[in-house]
């Protein structure tokens, strides 16, 4: 990402690539901006994600026929969490959806864009739900901390009362400087937090308000920690599309209707709902040491049985070493296992998601 007039800018060899998008992985060093998330508020270009937009009479119906949560329950200013998935179950992408009075955003991880976008490809008539890909021309801004909303407050005029109330995933439409933006409530670091969507060319104005708000400029490495402790999957990293929904915690991430009309994969997530369960889930896993195991590290119990393996990982200056893990569904919270990699090994024990405040 390039363009930011910002007072404190990212040193080039601070910057990576993620599904081919460039993101900035630290402004002022993690230590700070964990710090800020913690005290005050940090503020992340989260434009690395795509966006596309489905608009017409059929687009709710569309939508909420390949997705695994009930999009026409959505009253314009609402929003949800779900996913996508295979014929057979497994994940293709996690998507944040957020309606309004004439279309449906949604809005999915980077290394899950190509996947998402060949459903809709394959699955969306475009004359009955017309849509674009709008990940070039509206950015998105996000503001998360103990004081997000004060500083989304200062940065779009709306009252911190009226922000503190919105429910997950709801959102309202603002103008600033002649264009619409999005500002919606979002869950996805466990900790208050808000996105703001608007054309490309007020991104760097909405950047520098929140700078003028006192937020400290985040990059990804800090959004990474936080993520781990909000047990927040990433998909690419610690879903694909070798996942079911169930072994993700999607229930529990209130990203599954069981209720609604069909959809695609709905027969092997009923089935895992109403007559069995699966095998493994995705945990939490506390290091004896400050440095979390290493990715795709295995995980073994105290009689060396191969249980589960490593995923995403973060050294937490709260925590200390951290994981998540997909762990075999026998294994209990609490239990102690070896996690091993060809260099090293250590202890992790097994614990709930999201990690305690």
């Amino acid at each position: 990402m390039t363009g930011h007039p910002i007072a404190i800018r990212a040193d080039p060899a601070a910057v990576g690539e993620i599904g081919g998008r460039s993101v900035v992985l630290s402004y002022a060093g993690v230590a700070t901006e964990y710090e800020a998330l913690h005290h005050h508020a940090v503020v992340f270009d989260r434009s690395h994600r795509g966006r596309i937009r489905l608009s017409g009479a059929s687009a709710g119906e569309t939508l909420t026929g390949l997705v695994t949560n009930d999009v026409l329950s959505l009253a314009p200013g609402q929003g949800q969490y779900a996913a996508a998935l295979t014929p057979k179950g497994k994940i293709i992408a996690d998507l944040r959806v957020f309606r309004d009075e004439s279309s449906l955003l949604v809005d999915v991880p980077p290394r899950a864009i190509d996947g998402w976008m060949g459903t809709v490809h394959k699955y969306v008539n475009p004359r009955l739900a017309p849509y674009a890909d709008e990940s070039a021309t509206l950015r998105d801004v996000g503001v998360f901390g103990v004081a997000a909303r004060l500083v989304v407050s200062e940065m779009t005029g709306m009252s911190s009362s009226a922000l503190g109330v919105l429910p997950e995933y709801a959102h309202v439409s603002i103008v600033i400087e002649g264009a619409r933006v999005v500002v919606a409530r979002v869950p996805d670091l466990e900790i208050e937090g808000f996105e703001l969507f608007a054309p490309s060319e007020l991104y760097e104005e909405l950047w520098q308000r929140a700078l003028a708000a006192k937020a400290t400029p985040g990059g990804l490495e800090t959004w990474e920690i936080a993520r781990v402790e909000a047990g927040r999957p990433e998909w690419g990293v610690d879903i694909d599309e070798s996942t079911l929904p169930q072994e993700a915690n999607f229930e529990e991430l209130h990203a599954i209707s069981y209720t609604k009309g069909c959809y695609t994969g709905q027969e092997t997530v009923a089935r895992v709902h109403f007559r069995g369960h699966v095998n493994k889930h995705l945990r939490g896993l506390r290091a004896a040491s400050a440095e979390p195991p290493a990715p795709r590290a295995s995980l073994f119990d105290a009689t060396g049985k191969n249980v589960g393996d490593v995923r995403s990982t973060a050294a937490s200056p709260r925590l200390g070493g951290i994981a998540m893990g997909m762990v075999r569904r026998e294994i209990e919270v609490g239990a102690a296992l070896i996690a091993r990699w060809e260099g090293g090994e250590t202890r992790v024990d097994v614990a709930h998601l999201p990690f305690p405040a």
